[in-house]
């Protein structure tokens, strides 16, 4: 059985450009050596400073991959993220997927206040 899974990894901003694209590719092959599928790997974020310090450094290279694979990969994943010295932080977490739909909520209308009943002409009394 494959689960969906999202990892995001910071990489050193030291690295050389070709250096960090060597990197990028060899955590997606290493997906699909080991029975994965990569969905999309995303580098939008880029460059970032780091919201605290990171062996000294102020600054890292987001990286977002999304990816379907069998439950065990996760574990070998972040293994290989640990030993990799280029690697600052790295987190992999399962994208759970939706088994059942949720039914909508009834719209609520709110009451609306009774009109005032129109007044009644008085009826006349005949003069004495």
């Amino acid at each position: 059985m494959m689960n969906r899974y999202e990892l995001i990894y910071i990489i050193d901003t030291a690295l050389e450009e070709d250096a960090r694209k060597e990197q990028i590719e060899k955590f997606s092959a290493l997906i699909a050596r080991e029975g994965g599928e990569v969905e999309k790997v995303d580098e939008t974020w880029g460059k970032r400073r780091l919201a605290y310090p990171i062996n000294d450094k102020l600054e890292g290279y987001y990286v977002q991959v999304l990816f379907k694979a069998p439950p065990e990969l996760p574990r070998e994943i972040e293994r290989n993220m640990r030993i990799n010295e280029n690697v600052m932080r790295s987190l992999v977490v399962r994208i759970d997927e939706k088994k059942h739909s949720v039914k909508p909520r009834p719209v609520r209308v709110a009451p609306q206040p009774a009109a005032e009943p129109a007044p009644q002409p008085a009826a006349e009394t005949p003069a004495e």
